[in-house]
């Protein structure tokens, strides 16, 4: 495995995506929804630098069959907040074709929130389809290679790896 991106970098980055997303929701109340498991680690830490009242909240997809990424979502666990008028932002660990996302902000754009923002760690724009929704906060654009580490797997292990490393598959 070889590093991508040092922990050191992750953790100034987080810090510099908290910023950004404290300026543009200020004191408004935010429902922030973590999509498991890949962002789990990433949205624990952003969430510590955040300087607003917010409800965490978990919602479980599917869309990768042995590590490809594929065009079916499947929602394995929904969140329980009622969304209606309320400031939604999703923490995803990484864009790879867009489809994951565009599932997403379909489904909870039907629950009626004020808005709806997306922060992603990683955005891997070489396979991305047409008319899929931008990030609103990006933390790293990364090169068209699996990834792992810092909450992101390979066949569920490497999670605990605390930076970001090419997974040779």
């Amino acid at each position: 495995m070889t590093e991508l991106i040092s922990k050191s970098d992750i953790d100034k980055r987080v810090g510099e995506l908290a910023a950004e997303i404290n300026r543009t929701f200020g004191r408004e109340d935010v429902v922030v929804i973590c999509i498991l498991k890949g962002a789990f680690i990433f949205t624990a830490d952003l969430v510590r630098r955040l300087d607003f009242p917010l409800i965490v909240e978990f919602m479980e997809l599917s869309s990768y069959h042995l590590a490809v990424s594929t065009d079916k979502v499947v929602v394995t666990k929904d969140i329980a907040t009622d969304l209606t008028g309320k400031n939604v932002l999703v923490v995803e660990d990484i864009v790879d074709t867009g489809s994951t996302l565009r599932f997403i902000h379909s489904h909870l754009a039907a629950k009626n929130p004020a808005s709806l923002r997306f922060c992603v760690l990683l955005d891997k724009p070489a396979k991305r389809k047409k008319h899929t929704p931008l990030p609103d906060f990006t933390g790293f654009v990364i090169p068209d290679e699996f990834v792992a580490g810092y909450g992101l797997d390979y066949d569920q292990k490497h999670r605990n790896i605390p930076n970001i490393v090419i997974k040779e598959t």
